[in-house]
């Protein structure tokens, strides 16, 4: 009998079986259909063999077993088969980042590290950086974007973002490419990039707290700001922008999802003043010590931190967050207030002095004090 099953599976399939409702049917998926050949059976198997017969006639036979792989049979409202195969990684990202300087670079690592490609372009000459670091480098954002990158990374400075997006030739670029920027502010690119960028594109403004210093040992557990803008909700820009910010998310930083116009806020209060003070120490020259106290160290690091950034930097934060303003005002009479503080406390010491010498001092019927002086309330006040 097995001869005669490998006979016809053979063939591909076995012959269809009426069924009762008329129509035929085929041999159901990856199970033989034995009934067919019920008259090949023996009557009455030996007890013996009764259970290497039924393992023979449930099991398939090599043959069958390489047609169930290769093209198996199935009824006509048989569901489809799920698929066995894993799921196809996604293809790595094409980063366009426009602006290569420090901060670019640092970026760059980031993307490089989670297996993505990196293109760049920048005014400057970094062809020899690029070279070395696996990086295509072109001479201008039009080379740049003639490669149609998936996102197109601005990492220009504040001042000169402006003049970068409005020359930037989108009309190179697929209908669907994803623009990102990673300002110290977000307002102001927000509304640059929606004026701009032609309607298909995508746009995503984000915020890495953190820099070549502050993250040269890793990216965990530092604040990663972002705002999908606009972003198509399904497709592959969808897909795109996921992917873009999960090499953010496997990197370790913490992912922090919020509006441009509350990130502001918060910057203006935090970031802002932080470079405000750390501007204002560093005018003072402040120099280490040999006995430094822990406090005393860390406005010295802030101090250093704050200066290795460009004073453009600085300027940015304040002139592009319109709450920077309202910050360095607060800031002005928070000063003031102190100084009152200590103005307040140390006139009410120097009169209670003056009042208990004054007090002690005694009098003389002339009307003169032991000093020749005027005996006066006036007098003693002087």
């Amino acid at each position: 009998m097995a001869s005669s099953l490998r006979h016809f599976a053979g063939l591909g399939c076995f012959p269809a079986v009426a069924s009762t409702s008329g129509s035929t049917c085929c041999l159901r998926r990856y199970t033989p259909n034995f009934c067919a050949f019920v008259a090949l059976r023996p009557i009455s198997p030996p007890a013996a063999t009764a259970t290497a017969t039924a393992k023979a006639l449930t099991s398939p036979s090599p043959v069958e077993q390489h047609l169930q792989a290769v093209v198996p049979c199935h009824g006509i409202s048989d569901p489809p088969a799920a698929s066995s195969a894993a799921a196809v990684p996604a293809a790595p990202l094409r980063v366009g980042i426009v602006g290569f300087g420090n901060f670019g670079q640092f970026i760059a690592g980031g993307l490089q590290r989670q297996g993505h490609v990196v293109l760049a372009a920048s005014r400057s000459d970094y062809s020899v950086y690029c070279a070395s670091h696996g990086i295509r480098f072109f001479r201008s954002v039009d080379a740049l974007c003639e490669e149609q990158p998936d996102v197109l990374l601005i990492c220009s400075s504040i001042l000169s973002t402006e003049g970068v997006v409005r020359a930037i030739p989108f009309r190179k670029l697929r209908h669907d490419t994803i623009v990102a920027d990673v300002l110290s502010v977000k307002e102001f690119p927000r509304n640059l990039l929606l004026e701009v960028l032609p309607p298909g594109f995508g746009i995503i403004c984000t915020h890495p707290m953190f820099g070549p210093e502050s993250g040269k040992h890793g990216w965990g557990k530092l604040p990663f700001v972002f705002d999908k803008v606009r972003v198509a909700e399904d497709g592959d820009q969808a897909a795109k922008c996921d992917q873009f910010l999960s090499i953010f998310e496997q990197e370790g930083c913490r992912m922090v999802e919020m509006s441009c116009a509350e990130h502001d806020r918060y910057a203006a209060g935090s970031q802002f003043i932080t470079h405000t003070i750390g501007r204002v120490l560093s005018q003072l020259n402040l120099k280490s010590t040999p006995i430094n106290t822990k406090g005393y160290e860390t406005l010295l690091q802030l101090t250093k931190n704050t200066v290795s950034d460009s004073f453009d930097l600085y300027y940015g934060l304040f002139m592009y967050n319109v709450n920077a303003t309202e910050q360095l005002d607060k800031l002005e009479m928070a000063f003031e207030k102190v100084r009152q503080m200590l103005s307040g406390r140390l006139h009410d010491f120097i009169r209670k002095q003056i009042v208990e010498r004054a007090a002690h001092v005694p009098a003389d019927p002339s009307g003169k004090l032991a000093n020749g002086l005027s005996s006066s309330p006036a007098a003693r006040l002087l």
